[in-house]
């Protein structure tokens, strides 16, 4: 490792810094959109003043880089870099749905070695250094055990249906329905930190997510990791910045989960015209 501070001080400073915009985010909430990115994606304006009040602290206070989703910054597989989402889960926080937080996480030549999920609204704060203990509030978290996947709630991922990225709406909406043959406790929180912070904690069992933005999955995935779960992506791939998805579980859900998404088949095949 080659950062340049004790990993746990740098938690404590970072700790201290998301701390420092709660009350700005709490009294944001219900921003409206202020920069339009794509049909059904957008920054509000509170994503904007966060990424730069946070980028500028923590590279001022611990002399790291921040590369944010509104503003980018330097490339993540190279030394030390914070990777920042301001803001996951902005659809529901301009909404007023609590489900929202800020996700912080850093990358040592494109490795997780801290985590940290902060959540405002419900005020619950994960963090974790690589290797573990998960914290929440400040106290550690028992280790995550094997479960069933029959007994436990799985966070899932956002899907239109008529999406034909990489991973097509159609795959995605049989996954969703081969999932309810085996647990009918699926949920859909629209925020890939709460899905895998959840997670980390237990009190999911699992999480299936699409995105594959660092910014997004960073943090959660060390999270997880650090809490004895298994982090993959859909084709049971170990998890790096560069995947494409994140399969997130608790020991024993995370088999029966890929089992059910690898015996799909390939997600091309689920193309519009390719149905079998």
């Amino acid at each position: 490792m080659s950062l340049p501070e004790d990993p746990q001080r740098l938690l404590q400073i970072a700790s201290r810094l998301l701390d420092g915009v709660h009350d700005r985010f709490v009294a944001g909430v219900g921003a409206p959109s202020a920069v339009q990115k794509g049909p059904d994606d957008f920054a509000t304006a509170v994503d904007l003043e966060l990424e730069k009040r946070l980028s500028s602290e923590l590279l001022a206070q611990t002399g790291i880089p921040v590369h944010g989703e509104e503003f980018g910054g330097p490339e993540l597989d190279s030394g030390p870099v914070w990777v920042l989402d301001p803001i996951d889960g902005t659809f529901n926080y301009s909404a007023g749905l609590p489900s929202a937080g800020t996700l912080l996480a850093l990358l040592d030549d494109g490795v997780p070695v801290l985590g940290l999920t902060w959540l405002p609204l419900v005020g619950q704060r994960f963090s974790a250094v690589v290797g573990g203990p998960v914290h929440l509030g400040g106290q550690p978290l028992p280790r995550l055990t094997d479960r069933a996947l029959s007994d436990s709630m799985i966070g899932f991922g956002a899907f239109n249906i008529a999406s034909r990225g990489r991973t097509p709406g159609l795959y995605r909406v049989r996954i969703l329905e081969e999932l309810s043959r085996v647990s009918s406790r699926l949920r859909m929180h629209g925020a890939t930190g709460v899905d895998l912070a959840y997670t980390a904690s237990g009190v999911l069992g699992g999480c299936v997510v699409f995105g594959h933005q660092a910014w997004d999955n960073a943090a959660g995935a060390l999270l997880v990791q650090a809490a004895g779960g298994v982090v993959t992506d859909l084709t049971g791939e170990p998890w790096t910045i560069a995947s494409r998805s994140v399969l997130a579980a608790s020991p024993g859900v995370h088999e029966e989960l890929l089992n059910v998404i690898t015996e799909l088949g390939d997600p091309a095949d689920f193309l519009e015209g390719r149905v079998r």
